[in-house]
């Protein structure tokens, strides 16, 4: 691990301003990524802010009816929230589908927002990666990919958004809030949150430089039965192949977001408009622009039955 300075912010507006004002600054919470990305000197800030103590981890009711998370709440404590169990169940059953309980201890919703791609060749250095040196290349065009995208990808990278709880944000209809260096604020919809990698795979999210996040808003509840199924290698501590957020009304109407497909939660509302004929339809409608690779074409058929054994337990 490289040298770097640190500091502790005292205001989200200190911490964001700390920052946009230093090159290589990072911030730091709960370092459940960025901590393992320094040791392989993926990361390598030469200056971290730490924010855990600003207070942000409080979960309180909004006069709309919903949700108001800070975003140093810790992925434990939301996933056990009375109301997050009672009205958000496909958040907490996300967000207990990741990792193990020690890291769900530590990790913070923001942070948990911010997590970089598994991509194998993103995590070896001596493998050309253009997210991690912008126009060296991309192994995995030309490698094995089978853990890799099958739509929203590029011809710069084909690597997949990692997390859970960013699916079930994405059915929620989820807001990010932020605050910028100048003291400012936005609100930023979890659809908007993510970006494709497009030419740029380099920059993954919507924020600027310094912008840091300091709640996630959830609207009233969506009502309906609530599913999260993760497909992976193994039981548990693997990344999902596939993963499927669902909000069923009983009418057959609902929201769907695909996880471990895309560079980004992938919910599309064709795919919504669709899931009343079927999981056939569905996942056709989802994965219409999909450019899978020999390797993980399986994935597109992966969907399709993983929503298809929702939409029978949502049946009986």
């Amino acid at each position: 691990m490289r040298s770097f300075t640190y500091e502790r912010a005292k205001s989200p507006q200190e911490a964001a301003t700390a920052v946009a004002s230093r090159q290589g600054a990072k911030f730091i919470a709960g370092g459940t990524n960025l901590l393992d990305l320094m040791k392989l000197e993926i990361e390598t800030p030469t200056h971290l802010v730490d924010v855990q103590d600003l207070g942000l981890d409080t979960i309180e009711d909004t006069p709309e009816g919903g949700l108001r998370i800070g975003t140093f709440v810790s992925n434990t404590a939301l996933s056990a929230h009375p109301r997050v169990r009672r009205d958000y169940a496909v958040l907490t059953r996300a967000i207990q589908a990741g990792a193990s309980g020690q890291l769900r201890n530590k990790a913070t919703t923001g942070g948990n927002l911010l997590q970089r791609t598994r991509c194998p060749y993103f995590y070896d250095p001596n493998m050309p990666c253009n997210k991690r040196n912008p126009g060296s290349g991309c192994g995995a065009l030309e490698g094995y990919s089978r853990q890799l995208g099958v739509v929203g990808v590029s011809d710069t990278c084909i690597a997949t958004y990692p997390g859970d709880m960013a699916n079930a944000l994405s059915v929620l209809d989820a807001v990010v809030e932020t605050v910028t260096p100048e003291g400012g604020t936005r609100s930023i919809p979890i659809g908007e949150f993510h970006r494709l990698w497009g030419d740029t795979p380099e920059i993954e999210t919507a924020l600027e430089r310094g912008e840091m996040i300091t709640h996630v808003t959830l609207p009233k509840p969506p009502g309906g039965t609530h599913f999260y199924r993760k497909v992976r290698d193994r039981a548990s501590y693997a990344f999902a192949l596939v993963s499927v957020a669902a909000v069923v009304q009983p009418d057959g109407t609902g929201r769907l977001a695909f996880g471990g497909v895309a560079p980004r939660p992938w919910r599309t509302s064709a795919a919504d408009t669709a899931l009343p004929q079927g999981a056939a339809a569905a996942t056709r409608a989802a994965f219409a622009d999909a450019r899978p690779r020999d390797d993980n074409r399986f994935k597109i058929a992966l969907a399709e039955r993983t929503l298809a054994a929702i939409l029978a337990e949502a049946r009986n």
